[in-house]
């Protein structure tokens, strides 16, 4: 996993860069921010006590470029994405927010070069997340939507111990995480209270950390999946992880195991999971997240009985949202005020906001 902002915000956390406001001033006029699409009432409401506040809902890039040409903010979405043509763009652009915690649609070298900052929301959504991916684990290990299938059929003479129908018990079972961050952390916990064994990997937190977390350290991903029924991936989307969970890994696991995944669609590669779950490699899975989204009709995916589906949206509970919007505004205007934000993705750009 490569070295990205803790979801805690401890490695992206602004430290020792002033942003003194005779380099960086205050705009006479209160500053503009464009939304690329609406956002929770909360956040709109906080960005608009001290800035222009307009919605932009052409998704394109062409067509936010025209409405945020003379921005001081954006705040991000699903779309377009934050490519450095928009941003290079956009020439009064001082900062860039991602609603959410997911920077893979963000070029933050980019920002970085321009002397944009970037902001997220790390926390905002973990505990939504987290409560998902446990329901998935619940539904795949219980066979909730096949009973619930032959329920509302009226059909209460299956047999309850066969291999199709009988479900089983997370307790006494060993989960593996992959990423043991803000949300992985509360996964650990759920799953412990639960009855289950806890093993994580995680590269870039020390083994001592990941105990404290609430589960014990595997040195590798080849050598967690042999280990575990349950495999969960809290992990961001970067070179690293992208597919990292593919025919190889797949082909370590127990036979059997259910897989969970609400972090990116492109840490799997989604032909090897389909091979793994028709050839009963895998038990099931659980799936918030697709490489394409949205997920096309025709995905192979979609036909099987032993795949529980979602469409992108475990972090996007009502609580979640509120949390994210008013997060992330308050961390663009701390820039736009001249002042340091609590967490700032791109710590290198701080000497340097304010001087395009």
């Amino acid at each position: 996993m490569a070295a990205v902002p803790d979801k805690e915000g401890k490695r992206g956390t602004l430290l020792g860069f002033p942003f003194p406001k005779e380099i960086f001033p205050m705009s006479p006029e209160r500053p503009l921010v464009v939304l690329a699409g609406p956002i929770h009432a909360d956040g709109h409401a906080n960005l608009e006590r001290e800035a222009r506040v307009v919605v932009c809902t052409d998704e394109t890039e062409a067509g936010l470029v025209k409405m945020a040409a003379d921005a001081q903010g954006i705040l991000f979405r699903a779309k377009p994405r934050c490519t450095e043509s928009l941003m290079a763009a956009c020439k009064q652009l001082k900062v860039v927010g991602r609603h959410g915690v997911g920077l893979d649609t963000v070029d933050i070298p980019a920002a970085t070069r321009l002397g944009v900052a970037v902001v997220h929301a790390p926390g905002s959504n973990s505990q939504a997340v987290a409560e998902h991916a446990l329901m998935l684990m619940l539904v795949c290990v219980k066979k909730t939507l096949y009973q619930d299938k032959l329920t509302r059929a009226g059909d209460w003479g299956a047999k309850k111990g066969s291999a199709t129908t009988a479900h089983t018990e997370l307790a006494g079972k060993t989960l593996g995480i992959v990423g043991i961050g803000n949300i992985g952390r509360r996964i650990a916990r759920f799953c412990g209270a639960i009855g289950m064994k806890v093993l994580a990997y995680d590269k870039y937190v020390p083994a001592d950390e990941i105990r404290t977390r609430g589960a014990e350290p595997v040195e590798s991903l080849e050598a967690l999946m042999p280990q575990v029924d349950v495999l969960t991936c809290h992990t961001p989307l970067t070179p690293e992880t992208k597919h990292m969970i593919n025919a190889k890994t797949l082909g370590l696991v127990k036979r059997g195991a259910v897989y969970v995944n609400t972090s990116r669609g492109g840490v799997q590669e989604e032909h090897a999971l389909f091979e793994a779950l028709t050839r009963g490699q895998l038990g099931a899975a659980g799936i918030d997240v697709f490489e394409e989204e949205p997920c096309p009709v025709d995905n192979p995916l979609l036909n099987l009985d032993n795949v529980v589906l979602s469409t992108h949206m475990a972090g996007v509970t009502k609580e979640a949202t509120a949390r994210a919007s008013v997060q992330v505004t308050s961390e663009m205007l701390r820039v736009l005020r001249g002042e340091k934000p609590d967490v700032l993705v791109n710590p290198e750009v701080g000497p340097r906001l304010g001087l395009r």
